[in-house]
Order: C-alpha cells, then structure tokens, then sequence
C-alpha cells in the first residue's frame, strides 16, 4: 500500500530528498507511524513529496513525475496556504480563477492517470495574529474552492481549518501553529490523527 503526501512546507517539514523514506517531521512523519500502528498486517510505503514554498501552479507543473509516476494507492494533497500568503508578502497573488483551475487540473490528472484513492485535507490559518484576520477573505474564497472541487474528485475530504477553529476554542491557536501556518508537534499530531481516520476510512 503506496501512500504519497504532497503539499507545501506544511507537509515538508524537512523530509529528505535524497533519502525517499524519510518523511520530516512533520504530521506525514506522525501519520504514517499512526497507520503502521492501526494496520500491522498491512506493508506501507510513504512518500513525502511536499515542497516549501509551493503554489497550486507549482504542483501542478511538477505533478507528473511528483505525483503520477510514483502511482500511489492513496494520495493526499495540502496546498492552498502560500496561494492566500503570496498575495500579502509579495504582492502575488493567485486569483480564485487561476486557483481552482490549477487544482482541478493537478485532480483531474491524478483520477485519469492512476488508480489512486484521494484525500484532500484543506487549507489553514489560525489567528496568532492581527494580521491574520486580513487574511481571512482571501483564505474563505480558497476554502470554498476546496471543498467544491473535493465534492467532484476526493474520496475522503479533511476540514483542518474548520477542525483546527473547534480545537482553538478553549485553546491557545499558538499551541497548534506558533505562526499560525507551520503546526507545532501538537499540530501536526492533531493532523496526523484525522490523516489516520481517513486511511482508516479508504481501508474498511
């Protein structure tokens, strides 16, 4: 059972590029541990194939040799976080247009081209800062392309920005993303366990 990972520097988290089993330490690293501890009879590679820094245009030009020739059997996607954060550093923003046709090309692909089941984990920003709250608009629109998208092409569809609000009241949003947008352990363990559900899901 063939389960790639593919994002931005959320799923990065210092995976190894020239050692394919090593998968950083970030909530892919927990995640797979969790699964190989759910299902002990079951033989798991996992492929961490996040990239810092990525846009939806980015995976979707690297997306054949990234995603298709690796032919997963599960293949999860996080993206979305430096589509909304470009348009606020660097005064480059991604158009909910230019969006939602990346993604849908990069899903398209990934349902024509392989056999792969689809988990599709939606993107995040916690409110550790004023600034954040700017953000707001721009994130809601790509939310909302998300979950419109993971109704046509995703087998299971993880709401981590709704999921992270519920955990954040009563909590501290620092704990979960010290900078709102790169998890802490706790954060990615708290990503890892829904990671975990679904597997657990696409498995039955």
């Amino acid at each position: 059972m063939r389960i790639l990972f593919q994002g931005d520097s959320v799923t990065d988290c210092g995976r190894g590029r020239s050692n394919p089993t090593k998968l950083g330490d970030g909530y892919a690293y927990f995640a797979a541990q969790m699964i190989k501890s759910h299902f002990p009879d079951t033989n798991f590679e996992f492929f961490n194939h996040g990239i810092s820094g990525d846009r939806t245009i980015d995976l979707k030009r690297r997306w054949e040799t990234d995603c298709i020739e690796v032919n997963p059997d599960i293949l999860s996607i996080l993206i979305g976080i430096n589509d909304v954060w470009r348009a606020f550093d660097s005064n480059d923003p991604t158009t909910n247009e230019n969006y939602e046709e990346n993604y849908r090309d990069i899903l398209e692909r990934a349902k024509t081209k392989t056999t792969a089941k689809l988990i599709i984990l939606e993107p995040f920003v916690l409110m550790t800062s004023p600034d954040h709250e700017t953000w707001r608009e721009e994130m809601s629109g790509k939310i909302a392309i998300t979950r419109r998208l993971a109704r046509e092409y995703a087998d299971v569809y993880i709401p981590l920005d709704g999921l992270f609000a519920a955990a954040c009241v009563g909590n501290s949003p620092a704990e979960f993303a010290k900078d709102g947008i790169h998890p802490t352990e706790l954060g990615a363990q708290f990503i890892a366990g829904h990671y975990t559900n679904a597997v657990a899901r696409l498995l039955r």
